[in-house]
């Protein structure tokens, strides 16, 4: 795809006003509200230049891009303008990458259906061509959108720490044990906020999942829906519900997948990953067990397999062990990919054998896990999904934790995950140095006037507990919120193999047929 200046002067001037509700605040007889106006019109009505491209992904840090879809689909790019301040839709303006594939039977299509596959920091535009097999069913109507949000990806990324400087950072300890990994830890903080600060100071204020939302709407709009039809997974399930809390009545159909949980703070929230890595962890290990002399890992309990984990994690404290070329696996490496290869079962055999290889002293495999869940591709290269991670959590979260705080919690931690406790514990570090402040303690998600939203919770999913799922449902409001569980392991419900939630989903989608509330699916 081509690309220009991520960050453009507009040709008019604005004052504060919101993207197509612009009510003008200066006293020049209405020229200043119909600048506004027209702004937002000409941003609405702007045509895309689709051009054919060969499914981009290096935006999650290289590799080889995907083929062409089954039947001939190719793949089209494309760059949509938006205001960088909502407030002042006549000011700068930023590009945000699309992809598409258009729908199989044109004569029947419905719109397209955008996807957010999570984060905050993942790319649509790389996310979007290696998952489309998986919604096929949907793609004969639809035409399959998604996108790199602002701040990700080719969206007027933000910048934070090179490559050379974001390996020797996460090969820091990020669960100091005394006062000088302590100073070590926070140091290393405020070196990764400033280097953001220096780097994309700018448009730090502008990256939240507001301006996301709005994002979202002016999309809408410039690919001509009356309605938006929308499938959010992970973060993008709370994306979709602040879209929908601002947007009700334009949202179409919509499905949250792996959802967040909107009414629990940074704290609550990483908490709540804490019970489901460890809870993933446990089936992992009970897993093992079940195979007997098939599983590479010692104990025939899951508490033996899980004890001498944690054994193992505590050697690599001592002495981290090699890996790739010169480096090396650390214990906070080897969390961090343990935690990678939890997201999907299908993981598991990788988790299992990285492990029993790093008992004999080799961590190439979980330090491979470790850079997928970071971002680094084999070349060497970082997408930017940690700092945009970093970036969009913190202008949305206002929580800023001291450190005497995070070690007052940590016990807490500790007790809810004997393994993960300390590595998300001490995260809730992570903005305590950023520049900017937060903007809620919680998003606000209640839609009423909205249609009825399809809400799937997974029992065994590590990263979005399945109470989430209920929760959102209920913060979306009465009638809104329609759950349905997914008796099954793994982040995220409609590609976990489920036929029933795969039939649930297409049947609504498709069809505009709502499943009972409560509906169970194995």
């Amino acid at each position: 795809m081509p690309r220009s200046s991520v960050v453009r002067a507009a040709a008019t001037s604005a004052c504060a006003a919101v993207l197509l509700a612009a009510t003008g605040c200066s006293d020049d007889g209405g020229k200043g509200k119909e600048t506004d106006q027209d702004r937002a019109k000409e941003l609405a009505s702007q045509e895309l230049d689709w051009q054919a491209c060969p499914a981009p992904s290096d935006a999650e840090g290289g590799g080889t891009a995907p083929s062409p879809l089954p039947g001939g689909t190719v793949w089209e790019c494309a760059f949509m303008d938006a205001p960088l301040d909502y407030a002042k839709p006549g000011g700068d303006t930023i590009e945000l990458a699309l992809i598409r594939a258009r729908a199989r039977d044109q004569s029947k299509r419905i719109g397209s259906l955008i996807f957010n596959f999570g984060g905050p920091g993942g790319s649509g535009v790389a996310g979007l061509p290696p998952a489309a097999a998986d919604y096929a069913a949907l793609h004969t109507r639809y035409d399959l959108v998604s996108f790199d949000p602002r701040g990700v990806g080719r969206s007027a990324a933000v910048e934070c720490k090179d490559d050379k400087q974001l390996d020797a950072y996460y090969q820091q300890d990020s669960t100091p044990d005394d006062t000088a990994e302590e100073k070590t830890f926070t140091e290393g903080l405020k070196s990764f906020a400033a280097a953001c600060e220096k780097n994309s100071g700018d448009q730090l204020p502008y990256v939240g999942t507001v301006n996301a939302a709005r994002d979202l709407d002016l999309m809408r709009q410039v690919l001509g829906d009356d309605k938006l039809y929308y499938f959010g997974i992970s973060y993008g399930t709370e994306l979709g519900g602040v879209y929908a809390h601002l947007y009700p009545t334009k949202v179409g159909r919509a499905v949250f997948d792996a959802v967040v949980d909107p009414t629990k703070n940074s704290e609550e929230g990483s908490l709540g990953q804490a019970k489901g890595f460890q809870l993933a962890l446990d089936n992992f290990a009970q897993d093992c067990v079940n195979r007997g002399d098939k599983c590479l890992l010692p104990g025939s309990t899951a508490k033996e397999v899980e004890a001498w984990i944690i054994a193992l994690l505590d050697e690599l404290e001592k002495k981290p062990i090699p890996a790739s070329g010169d480096r090396m696996l650390t214990q906070s490496q080897a969390t961090s990919g343990i935690a990678q290869a939890l997201y999907s079962k299908e993981y598991w055999q990788y988790l299992e054998q990285g492990l029993d290889e790093a008992d004999g002293g080799n961590g190439g495999l979980l330090l491979a896990l470790a850079d997928s869940l970071n971002g680094r591709g084999e070349n060497g290269h970082y997408s930017n999904i940690q700092a945009a991670n970093a970036a969009i959590n913190c202008v949305d979260f206002k929580d800023r934790w001291t450190l005497e705080q995070t070690k007052a919690k940590l016990p807490e931690f500790r007790r809810t995950s004997p393994v993960f406790g300390d590595y998300l514990g001490w995260g809730l570090m992570g903005c305590t140095e950023w520049p900017l402040p937060g903007t809620w303690d919680t998003p606000d998600v209640s839609a009423p006037g909205a249609p009825p939203i399809l809400v799937i919770g997974n029992t065994g999913d590590p990263a979005t507990p399945y109470e989430g799922a209920k929760a959102m449902a209920d913060a979306l409001g009465k009638g809104v919120g329609i759950e349905l569980t997914y008796r099954g392991q793994g982040h995220g419900a409609y590609n976990g193999g489920s036929a029933c939630v795969q039939r649930a989903v297409n049947s609504y989608l498709l069809e505009g047929k709502v499943p009972a509330a409560g509906t169970v699916c194995q």
